[in-house]
């Protein structure tokens, strides 16, 4: 049987849906095909992400940020756009519907930096491994 397969989107590829895989092939150790995609995908990841990532142990750097393929959309068990800038359209045929998971934004509190991308990265690990769960029931 095949592992399923989740497809984390956000704008640019750049970051918190790079990390949010990032954390699920992690935690999932093989168990969980982690994917991710932009609707609008930057040239080069955040070094921020790949410096707080390589923190635990996760190394991202030779990743690139990729644009969203329908295909993927349309076999992915769970598709799951970050943040609320991403406007995502579904793909046809699509096995799940679209999550979103409205993360929170420190910088709207004058966070920045790597504290900025520690409080993300808490977050999103925290609903990684929820998901890890529910995808594994």
């Amino acid at each position: 049987m095949e592992a399923p397969s989740v497809l984390f989107i956000c704008v640019s590829n750049t970051g918190k849906s790079q990390m949010a895989a990032a954390l699920m092939a992690h935690h999932a150790n093989g168990a969980v095909r982690a994917l991710s995609a932009g609707t609008h995908p930057g040239t080069h990841l955040n070094a921020e992400m790949v410096e707080v990532l390589k923190e635990w142990g996760i190394d991202i750097s030779d990743a690139h940020p990729r644009e969203i393929d329908p295909e993927l959309m349309r076999h992915a068990d769970r598709v799951i756009v970050l943040g609320t800038q991403a406007d995502v359209a579904p793909a046809a045929c699509m096995r799940a519907p679209i999550e979103r998971w409205a993360t929170d934004e420190p910088s709207e509190y004058g966070i920045t930096g790597m504290e900025r991308m520690r409080l993300i990265r808490a977050e999103i690990d925290t609903r990684v491994r929820a998901l890890l769960r529910d995808v594994n029931a």
